[in-house]
């Protein structure tokens, strides 16, 4: 279902995330001790009571400094604004009102969107009235004093802020295919987002690691509902100091594991390097559908080979994922950027398919009469009684055997290409399982000692 949005606003340094972790419940947000960490709008679920809505954490604001990506903070916050329904202004009990909230709250007057004042870091209940009462001169409203720590005071604000949400019956339905994005730093991962949704979704610099934190978006495309997952560049992991980055790095892996479907995007001008290597190799772990996105090809010096070639290049650089689909784009130009949703379209529908017990074991039948299982020096050959599908998402086959030792890897890659020819499953890893009478036997005895 599409659910309403609920922004929250300050300066840097005021406990923004860790209230939004609180609200949302986890720790998926990124707190850490130092100004900025947060950039880009993050959203999360949560809800409270009969609603449902989507927290979205924005990066601090600073209207007095034009470095860095302040402005572009600025850009973002305002954006979450836009769509939400209702704002949590959040300031800091501690240091009470600054010069930095006067102005945000001045400027939270002129908008459209109803805003509601969370005192922040009230962790005791008494002496919190008593900071929280400060904020008056803000002329926001009721300053409502909590902790995003301790949790204390978050149920009188979330009261308040169900009051501007629809109740969660009312919400239209939607059935989204959860898309991650992820790739080395710098490949064009938030540009991608962008050139999707239209406008500038995430901040993009030539700066390594603008991106911190996981960013989700949802965009509509013929009928489809998707969650793009936005996410930091992912580097080796030496090179990765304890900090914002290596967090945004732990949301990526989390990222990859919680998608439909992955978008593995490689910089053109630079090739499949090792980490890209690596990133592949974790996502065949993880048994999530991917895409192979090779952006920046407006960039590339070309001719009527240069494709070929460089398909050629990355597919035997990248020879575990010969079932992964490649396209060729340019997040700058928006070349070829609508058809990756139409390969996400196929690839998410073959993850999760199921196939009945019957066509797995003809496409067993062909495979074997093709090409027969290997002998061993005793003359005794593999045997494969019969197939069936076990899981989806990736899709699981076990294949039911003599001895599964009798089966070497060039024919178990041979069994499992027939399956991919007959049956497809382009853009889905597939696992098959071989078993043996051996450890049917002694699963079967192991059952029947638990029954007894």
């Amino acid at each position: 279902m599409s659910l309403p949005i609920v922004a929250v606003i300050g300066r840097p340094n005021v406990g923004k995330s860790t209230l939004v972790n609180r609200i949302a419940g986890g720790k998926d947000a990124i707190v850490h001790d130092e100004p900025g960490v947060t950039r880009d709008r993050t959203y999360r679920g949560a809800f409270w009571q009969d609603r449902e809505f989507q927290i979205v954490d924005t990066g601090g604001l600073v209207f007095d400094d034009d470095t860095e990506f302040l402005p572009l903070i600025r850009e973002q916050a305002l954006a979450a604004l836009v769509e939400s329904k209702v704002a949590i202004f959040v300031v800091d009990g501690q240091t009470g009102p600054t010069d930095a909230d006067v102005e945000i709250a001045s400027w939270l007057r002129t908008q459209p969107v109803p805003v509601l004042l969370a005192v922040n870091k009230c962790e005791s209940v008494q002496q919190g009235l008593m900071l929280a009462a400060q904020f008056w001169e803000l002329g926001i409203g009721e300053p409502y004093a909590v902790s995003g720590i301790h949790g204390s005071g978050t149920g009188d604000l979330l009261d308040a802020v169900i009051e501007y949400l629809p109740p969660t019956n009312e919400l239209p339905e939607t059935n989204e295919i959860k898309v991650a994005i992820v790739g080395r730093p710098n490949v064009g991962k938030s540009s991608i987002l962008n050139a999707f949704v239209g406008e500038n979704r995430a901040i993009v610099s030539p700066i390594s690691g603008t991106t911190r934190d996981t960013i989700d978006t949802i965009v509509q495309h013929k009928d489809q509902t998707y969650r793009l997952i936005d996410t930091a560049g992912i580097r080796k992991k030496k090179n990765v100091e304890y900090g914002p980055e290596f967090f945004g790095i732990n949301r990526s892996f989390k990222a990859i594991r919680r998608a439909d479907v992955v978008l593995l995007v490689i910089d053109a001008l630079d090739g499949v390097t090792e980490q890209d290597q690596k990133l592949a190799g974790r996502i065949e772990e993880d048994g999530r559908a991917c895409i192979l996105v090779v952006n920046k090809w407006d960039a590339v010096q070309k001719d009527s080979h240069t494709i070929y070639e460089y398909e050629n290049l990355i597919k035997t650089r990248l020879y575990f994922l010969n079932w992964v689909p490649m396209i060729f784009v340019s997040a700058l130009t928006g070349q070829r950027i609508p058809n990756i949703l139409d390969l996400v379209n196929t690839a998410a529908e073959q993850h999760r398919r199921r196939v009945s017990t019957a066509v797995i074991n003809e496409v067993i039948e062909e495979a074997v009469r093709w090409h027969s299982p290997p002998t061993n020096r005793q003359g005794r050959q593999g045997k494969i009684y019969y197939g069936t599908q076990v899981t989806s998402q990736p899709p699981c086959i076990v294949l039911f055997v003599n001895e599964p030792q009798r089966f070497n890897d060039n024919y178990r890659r041979y069994v499992e290409s027939q399956f991919r020819k007959q049956l497809g499953f382009t853009g889905s890893p597939l696992k098959l399982l071989w078993r043996g009478k051996k450890t049917r036997e002694a699963e079967r005895e192991t059952s029947n000692r638990a029954i007894r």
